[in-house]
């Protein structure tokens, strides 16, 4: 084992340290290497020596060798075809055109799918003018690869230049059988154009189309007949092309393609129609190419209204497009029947709307239906003010109305646009009728204000009466009714009526805004000179609240009333709101109601009675609270402003103890500021005798 280690260290050869890394004094580059090995010529051999044969054993000689090395290569590897093609090239080149022949007979029994092979093969034979040969071998090769174009080019080809004019048509005919791809069509019919045949180009056509039934080539088929001045034919091809596509498979390179056509005819009304006939079949996202060259037409040879048409068709198209994404995208419905209006036909028009108020909201709630029931507002308000049919707009208010599920919600509005109608048409017992019904159905504090405004306004009180009871009994907390039918019987001078009205409102349980309906039972006995109701009233309401708003208001009253002890009543009201609210928790509203008393007595008072009240005025000080975050947490102190009442403070000892702290530390600031600066104090003390 050590030996073999030993050996081991001995087989590994040392390697040479390069002791001096410096660059060398003469530097090569390799363009300097190759340089010198072109000179040299050291990669060139001497070619080989030219080979004379003079007479013909020798020549039979080297043809035997040759033949037997290409016989060798074959043997070698039949599959390569390109020895095959070499020996029989060679054998062509000796002029042995039989032996060539039967080496590509032998090489297509060995692969006879090659198409080179055949190729080769059948220019062979007609380089050597063996036309029949060539015929046999095109033939031969249709047949057995029939998919292969370059054969029936070829061949087609080879007859051409033959001037076997029939004989080509009869190779493009086979060839045509086999139903190949568009361009040995267009050879065909060139082949039949470069003999006039104009006949039989368009018989071909006819097939072409059918076999290849693209929009191009139904186009290429019309723009034939149009070169070769058969305009009537070439529109019967585009009139069968559309028919043919039908508005399935419909296409605008078609009728863009018809439509320049009639344009080249000068058929100016055609163009239009084929372009409108279009654009209302195709969607927008497939018809650009469609508008834009239907623009371009109008601004050469329209009017302001055909250019017009035009953009309203192409916004028509974008609105289509949108709803039949989305049915209930109300607001694409309403921007689309907006277009229409503006410029359609009454027919067309309320085609739209049916349309839209087809798509009803699939949830009966009614934020899903706020937006839809304006289709019906519009539908109905188009039929009255633009179609000036007014059976058709009680139709449509009717069968909205029918179709609103009014034991869930309903839309007051369409009740009131309804009954506003209805009177425009003087039809009033209608207007009542709907307006009875949907209080009966569906009451709603709007439909009521509705109503009993339309008899205000036909000066029926009679009715108001009636409407305002009901009103009532549907919504005895609604302040504002109580309100607005006092005041409707202050207008018809039945104060008793009135009072007694407001007396029911404000004995009910549960009102909405009391503070309204008490404010106007006051103004309306203020309004009446009842000074000692409206005293009364006050009262009453201080039982109910002891809020400082009320107290001013009632001194105020008690100073305007403008009696012998006006002054004093006041000034005794708010003593005694004073005096109530000191147990108030609200320091800011007693504060309020001590500034008021101040610019009473401010205005009125004497100087005892002024400075009496500026005593009772508080003391606003800063003080600390700590502030609890919402789940409870501690989240620190917060400074806040709190008002000291001397009323207050008397009550409080430890208000005096915290006045006397504060006092002590502002004298021990001072102090402290003064010690800091004896200077300043000293030259204060030098300039304070002069």
């Amino acid at each position: 084992m050590a030996a073999s280690t030993a050996a081991g260290k001995q087989r590994i050869p040392k390697v040479a340290k390069v002791k001096n890394k410096a660059p060398a004094e003469v530097q090569i580059t390799a363009e300097q290497l190759l340089r010198e090995a072109k000179e040299r010529e050291l990669e060139l051999l001497p070619p080989p020596p030219q080979q004379k044969i003079t007479d013909e054993e020798e020549l039979n000689d080297y043809k035997l060798r040759k033949r037997k090395t290409f016989e060798d290569n074959i043997r070698k590897n039949r599959t390569v075809i390109s020895n095959w093609i070499k020996y029989a090239q060679w054998e062509e080149s000796l002029k042995e055109i039989q032996r060539a022949r039967s080496i590509y007979e032998r090489a297509l029994d060995v692969d006879y799918r090659n198409i080179t092979l055949w190729l080769k093969y059948a220019e062979m034979e007609m380089k050597n003018r063996q036309v029949n040969h060539a015929r046999n071998i095109w033939d031969r090769a249709i047949t057995t690869l029939p998919r292969v174009n370059q054969f029936w080019y070829k061949y087609t080809y080879m007859e051409e230049m033959l001037g076997n004019v029939a004989g080509a048509r009869q190779v493009f005919e086979r060839w045509m059988e086999w139903r190949p791809e568009e361009q040995a069509w267009h050879s065909y019919i060139n082949f039949e154009l470069r003999y006039k045949e104009v006949d039989r180009a368009r018989t071909i056509y006819e097939r072409f189309v059918l076999v290849h039934p693209d929009v191009k080539n139904w186009i290429k088929y019309a723009r034939f007949e149009e070169k070769h001045g058969y305009f009537a034919h070439a529109r019967k091809v585009y009139e069968r092309a559309v028919e043919f596509f039908g508005d399935e498979h419909m296409d605008e390179h078609l009728y863009v393609a018809f439509a320049k056509f009639e344009e080249n005819q000068k058929e100016f009304e055609r163009v239009r129609v084929i372009y409108k006939y279009a654009l209302d079949r195709i969607s927008k996202q497939e018809a650009q190419e469609l508008f834009k060259n239907y623009t371009i037409f109008e601004k050469k040879f329209g009017d302001r209204r055909g250019i017009e048409d035009i953009i309203v068709s192409k916004r028509r198209f974008q609105y289509e497009e949108e709803v039949k994404a989305n049915p209930h995208n109300y607001d694409a419905w309403f921007d689309y029947l907006r277009l229409v209006e503006s410029d359609a036909e009454a027919e067309t028009v309320r085609e739209v709307y049916e349309r839209a108020i087809a798509n009803v909201p699939p949830v009966q709630e009614k934020r899903h239906w706020k937006r839809y029931i304006y289709l019906w507002i519009n539908y109905a308000l188009y039929e009255e003010l633009e179609a000036k049919d007014p059976e058709r707009t009680r139709q449509v208010y009717q069968a909205s109305l029918e179709l609103i599920p009014h034991k869930k919600f309903t839309f007051a509005k369409m009740w009131l646009l309804y009954a506003q109608f209805e009177i425009r048409q003087k039809n009033l017992p209608f207007a009542r009728r709907a307006l009875g019904t949907s209080i009966g159905k569906c009451p709603k504090n709007k439909l009521f204000k509705g109503y009993i405004e339309l008899e205000l306004q036909l000066r029926e009180f009679d009715r108001c009466r009636k409407l305002y009871e009901k009103f009532l009994e549907f919504g005895p907390e609604n302040c504002t009714s109580w309100i607005k039918f006092a005041e409707l019987e202050t207008i018809l001078g039945d104060i008793e009526r009135a009072r007694a009205i407001y007396e029911l409102a404000i004995s009910q349980p549960r009102l909405d805004m009391p503070e309204v309906l008490w404010k106007s039972y006051i103004d309306f006995e203020i309004e009446q000179e009842e000074t000692e109701r409206t005293r009364n009233l006050y009262r009453r309401l201080l039982q109910r609240t002891q809020h400082v708003k009320v107290w001013i208001s009632f001194a105020q009253f008690e100073l305007s009333s403008g009696k012998e002890g006006s002054l004093a009543k006041c000034r005794q009201i708010y003593e005694e709101a004073n005096k109530t609210m000191r147990n108030c928790e609200e320091k800011e509203e007693r504060l309020m109601l001590l500034e008021s008393w101040r610019s009473f007595e401010d205005e009125f008072g004497t100087a005892s009675d002024k400075e009496r009240v500026d005593k009772l005025m508080p003391e606003k000080v800063k003080k600390r609270r700590k502030v609890q975050a919402d789940d409870g947490s501690d989240a620190g102190w917060e400074e806040y402003y709190d008002y000291i009442f001397p009323e207050d403070a008397a009550n409080q000892p430890n208000l005096k103890l915290l006045a006397m702290a504060k006092l002590w530390k502002k004298q021990q600031q001072e102090k402290e500021a003064g010690e800091q600066d004896p200077d300043g104090d000293a030259a204060e003390r030098e300039a304070g005798p002069s």
